[in-house]
């Protein structure tokens, strides 16, 4: 891959976002691989992340009133939606931002699509929101295809890559406008079989494209910055169950483990196993074109899919501290934190290519949180205490063995 952060002619240095820069941003400016060094994320991409808080708010509060698996699994499967309708214009963006005037209209425009499916997202299956929905993913994907068809032009070295990806959105749009028309279930058949096509393409592009760079110093932090706004359902379920059951000790006391766990998720995202894969493959100049990069972004599914699980699960346990909490409350906590450390798992290991560096830590916890969830059939606080203390110990276990790894971090 070369040297990934080295300075190309033509690349420009911050789009003039940067504190002090005199330099205005051009009103159009064509296309190109963003290689530069210090390269962090734009107000524009801040912006557009707001829109995917309202979508999985939206999910959470859906899900509460189908608190069943049928309701996890619609949760899931639009989660996956979202999370993917993020990740593919984020690809777009830490290679070939731009920056002026056409690309943040587009931008904002693919902003107030992924609105339209915040606005739709409870209705979206069974309900009259389906094509409501349906049609804002689409036009997230018209105006990602157009955006690579305006980077095709100008990027003559990456055109096979580019071509890849823009067959498989506009594949993907194809199939999903299709769906609008039929009947369900055969509708959200369609969905899955779009995400996949599109799922597909990263994985293609790193076998059969040329070694076309991705920004390592952007991408996880912007993958930090969707984990963060994910987490931060959790801590608006530990408000709301606060408020919800007006101040009861035992909702309170659940309240306090809750926000315990949550912040120990944090913890084991941001000091320890994110920060860990973040440096893998950070120092690896081949990570792209071994599949390492690929590994790390698709680690982040579970992981985020676990954590926005968690916030759900975690406003159940408080407002059902000592009784009436159903089999499905009750896994949707335990699985989240579950699937959010086979998360961590995901990326550790794929970012190093050494599956040996997840065991004991982080892999040995996954067994135990499945088996409070397995044997809590009466009282949820109990439960909520062992999951707080065992989250703290996998903290502090992680924060000794990150100490011995030889690995270097930056983070305390």
């Amino acid at each position: 891959m070369g040297d990934r952060t080295a300075k190309r002619p033509g690349d420009h240095p911050d789009d003039g976002e940067s504190a002090g820069s005199d330099q205005p941003t051009p009103l159009l400016r064509p296309p190109r691989l963003r290689t530069e060094d210090d390269r962090g994320a734009t107000r524009l991409e801040l912006f557009f992340d707001l829109a995917f808080v309202l979508v999985i708010h939206q999910l959470a509060i859906a899900l509460k009133d189908d608190l069943g698996w049928h309701g996890v699994a619609v949760f899931s499967g639009l989660f996956v939606v979202t999370w993917w309708a993020w990740v593919t214009t984020t690809l777009y963006a830490n290679r070939f931002d731009t920056n002026d005037v056409l690309y943040r209209v587009l931008k904002l425009a693919a902003t107030f699509a992924v609105a339209v499916m915040a606005a739709s997202a409870a209705t979206a299956v069974g309900g009259d929101g389906t094509v409501v929905f349906g049609a804002g993913y689409i036009a997230t994907r018209v105006i990602l295809a157009g955006l690579y068809l305006r980077a095709r032009k100008h990027i003559s070295e990456a055109q096979v890559m580019i071509d890849l990806y823009f067959a498989a959105t506009v594949t993907s749009a194809a199939i999903w406008a299709i769906s609008l028309f039929t009947p369900s279930p055969i509708t959200y058949i369609l969905w899955g079989i779009g995400i996949a096509i599109e799922a597909m393409a990263p994985f293609a592009a790193t076998h059969w494209g040329p070694d076309v760079p991705l920004h390592l110093e952007h991408l996880p932090e912007r993958f930090g910055l969707f984990v963060i706004l994910v987490l931060g359902e959790s801590i608006s379920a530990v408000v709301l169950g606060m408020r919800d059951t007006q101040w009861d000790w035992a909702s309170t006391a659940v309240a306090a483990l809750g926000f315990t766990i949550a912040a120990s998720v944090w913890w084991m995202y941001f000091d320890i196993g994110g920060a860990e894969a973040k440096t893998e493959i950070q120092d690896d100049d081949s990570a792209v074109g071994s599949g390492r990069a690929d590994g790390y972004i698709y680690g982040h599914l579970p992981l985020v899919l676990g954590a926005a699980l968690l916030g759900v699960g975690i406003q159940q346990y408080v407002v059902h501290p000592v009784g009436e909490l159903t089999a499905a409350g009750r896994w949707i906590l335990c699985g989240g934190l579950a699937l959010f450390i086979l998360g961590v798992c995901a990326i550790l290991g794929w970012s190093s290519s050494n599956w040996k560096t997840v065991i004991p830590w982080p892999a040995a916890a996954i067994p135990v949180v499945l088996v409070v969830g397995l044997v809590d059939n009466a009282l949820p606080y109990a439960s909520a205490i062992v999951l707080a203390v065992g989250s703290v110990l996998a903290v502090v276990t992680g924060i000794i063995r990150r100490r011995r790894s030889p690995v270097e971090t930056t983070e305390t």
